[in-house]
Formats: C-alpha cells, sequence, structure tokens
C-alpha cells in the first residue's frame, strides 16, 4: 500500500495528534474496515511491532503491522473463493503460504481456540486472530532457541512469563 494512503489513515486515527495510537484507536479504526477483532487480539498486534515498547503504536510500527496483515489477507483470499471463509484444510494451506508448519496436534489445538462460532469456518478476523497468536508465540520461542535448533527448555519462571507474553 502507498506510504502516503497509510500516513492519511494513520492521521485519522490519532486524532489527538500524539504520533501514536492506542490498542483501543487502532481496534476502531480496523472495525471501520470490517475487522472485528477482539481487543485482546489488538493489543498483542501492537505487542508484536511496538519497536520502542512505549505500549502505543507509531507510524513506522503501524507500516511494518500493514504489511504483515496484507500477507495474511492475500494468503486468506488466495483460498476462500469468495465465500468469505476458509475451511480447516484451506486455514492450514493459508498458514504454511504464511511460514507456520505446524503438526495436527498443535494445528487442530489452535484451530479449536480460534474458531470463534466453533463451525470449522474461519472468517477474515478469525484466521488474523489465529496468525497473530501464531506469529507472536513463534517471536516468543525464538527468544529462548538462541542456538536456532527449533527446540528450548524452559524452568518455571521461564514458563510463567512465556504464559503470560503470549496471552490472547
Amino acid at each position: 500500500m502507498d506510504l502516503a494512503i497509510l500516513r492519511d489513515w494513520f492521521d485519522r486515527v490519532d486524532s489527538a495528534r500524539t504520533g501514536n495510537i492506542t490498542a483501543s484507536q487502532l481496534k476502531n479504526a480496523l472495525a471501520v474496515g470490517n475487522l472485528d477483532l477482539p481487543l485482546s487480539v489488538v493489543q498483542q498486534m501492537i505487542r508484536m511491532y511496538d519497536f520502542d515498547r512505549n505500549g502505543t503504536m507509531s507510524f513506522e510500527e503501524f507500516v511494518a503491522l500493514n504489511q504483515f496483515l496484507l500477507k495474511i489477507q492475500q494468503a486468506f483470499a488466495d483460498l476462500e473463493r469468495e465465500r468469505g471463509f476458509l475451511l480447516h484444510d484451506e486455514v492450514n494451506g493459508a498458514l504454511v503460504k504464511l511460514g507456520f508448519s505446524l503438526d495436527s496436534p498443535a494445528f487442530f489445538t489452535a484451530c479449536e481456540s480460534f474458531d470463534q462460532k466453533k463451525n470449522g469456518k474461519f472468517r477474515l478476523d478469525d484466521f488474523i486472530s489465529l496468525c497473530v497468536f501464531l506469529q507472536s508465540a513463534r517471536n516468543l520461542f525464538n527468544s529462548f532457541d538462541t542456538s536456532k535448533q527449533g527446540r528450548v527448555t524452559l524452568d518455571l519462571n521461564q514458563f510463567i512469563y512465556c504464559t503470560a507474553n503470549c496471552r490472547i
């Protein structure tokens, strides 16, 4: 997306002209675009891209989030066939396109958690919520997998830190 368009959008959301937007401002702005995401998911989005760790989102951080969301939307659009939803096997295919390769137990557990209507049909907002969770979990995992072996060992304190930071 054009940076000028993103800047205009960001400035309209940043009505107080602080140079940053809050989770509730971002949630409301996304809702205008028909993305009804829980506040907890929007807060997680901000944490993912809050590079300066101030709890809000600057324009530069918003641009990074937007790139992530565009990839998710494209993966969704490639498989939804104008139905407005993905079925489980299509969700898996879209996740693979995004670089998330989960085994069956992890995939079905994650799907169960983010299938809001429990009908096996993932709308875009469900899929975004799932991807935000998976990316946050991957980021947190990678911070402990310093040797890049794909395995980590955690003590109780580290486990508590992980569960507290990966909440959605």
